[in-house]
């Protein structure tokens, strides 16, 4: 884009979610108009959207119509289908689809890493029963079985404590990894956001707690273990950007191992470790993700406050979530709006800070 968009035109994010929802409200503060696409559900972008279409992804119609609509497109979530990016005009369109493909597959998102320097935990692909015995006895236990495509917050994911337990875990039929599991001290996360003229900006990262595959709590400052390792993890970052021809916020998780960071996955959008962000950071992962694909000089990254704790609330926690507001100590709730609380379901997180940083 060489231009900026101008106020007023109209961004179009393909996903439903709360990422989509708080990138509206960024894009809004800045002037922009924005309309959703996803299929049919409890699409709680809706709530920060001018125009939401529920379609579902073949509907080349309805596709049509939407993007006919759109100044420029972006999405909030990985899992979008390519035919879907594909039936986008290529040049309103940030990120690149390149991203989008590699993150979609984790052995290529795996590969690509690797020949970019970054280092992974074992791991081998794994078509058949067959692979899968093989793969125990080259790689090892305990590790995890991972369906290649399609993973969110730990679904399709099985644990193997062992070679025994190995033996009553069956293929699911469709491609996969497994993966050694990794000695690690903590887990981290790096979120940069790339311009299009190629400047990049890094926020602080958080160290984060994951329980059953899914986040539940980022902290800063992450601890010298990590501060010891982010310098390497911001280089593999900054080269898988440069490599795609990055715009917009990427992240990428790693583990902080006694051999330095070690690559676990990359999401080519916002992130949910990154939500503390908006109360805590100079300029939120969201309002820099629009100013990124929009053309728009960056915002600041800087963290704003010595101490800062992000918590998701999950499931039926959001019914008495309101109850947070009287504890002391300012905290920042977000309730995402979701109409059902089901267990395991994100519903909205809260983020408390410490003192300004003077």
């Amino acid at each position: 884009m060489s231009a900026p968009l101008s106020p007023g035109s109209t961004i179009g994010i393909l996903g439903g979610g709360q990422l989509g929802r708080m990138m509206a409200m960024a894009a809004t503060q800045l002037g922009y108009r924005c309309i959703g696409y996803a299929p049919p559900g409890d699409n709680v972008a809706a709530q920060s959207c001018a125009d939401f279409f529920e379609n579902g992804w073949g509907e080349s119609a309805a596709l049509a119509a939407f993007a006919s609509q759109c100044d420029l497109v972006t999405w909030e979530f990985e899992n979008v289908p390519l035919a879907v990016v594909d039936a986008m005009p290529a040049d309103r369109l940030a990120p690149s689809r390149r991203a989008l493909e590699i993150a979609q597959d984790r052995l290529n998102e795996k590969r690509f890493v690797e020949e970019l320097g970054g280092k992974c935990a074992p791991y081998s692909r794994i078509d058949s029963d067959e692979d899968f015995a093989r793969a125990i006895e080259r790689v090892g236990t305990p590790g995890i079985l991972k369906t290649a495509r399609d993973g969110y917050d730990g679904k399709g994911q099985w644990r193997v404590g062992s070679a025994h337990e190995a033996e009553g875990v069956r293929f699911p039929g469709r491609q996969c990894i497994y993966e050694g599991l990794v000695a690690f001290e903590t887990e981290f996360s790096v979120i940069l956001v790339r311009s299009a003229n190629g400047t990049v900006k890094f926020w602080d990262s958080s160290a984060n707690v994951h329980e059953g595959g899914m986040l539940v709590h980022s902290v800063l400052p992450a601890g010298q273990v990590v501060e010891a390792q982010v310098e390497e993890a911001r280089s593999i970052a900054q080269k898988t950007a440069e490599a795609l021809g990055y715009v917009g916020v990427l992240t990428l998780e790693f583990f902080a191992t006694s051999n330095g960071p070690v690559f676990n996955e990359m999401a080519p959008r916002v992130h949910n470790s990154g939500h503390w962000t908006i109360e805590g950071a100079a300029t939120s992962q969201f309002e820099n993700h629009i100013r990124a694909i929009c053309g728009l000089p960056l915002g600041g990254t800087a963290t704003r406050f010595a101490s800062i704790d992000m918590r998701n609330i999950v499931g039926d926690d959001a019914l008495t979530a309101h109850s947070i507001l009287a504890e002391g100590g300012e905290p920042h709730l977000h309730l995402y709006g979701k109409r059902e609380a089901r267990e395991g379901r994100k519903m909205g997180h809260v983020t408390r800070v410490g003192a300004a940083v003077a």
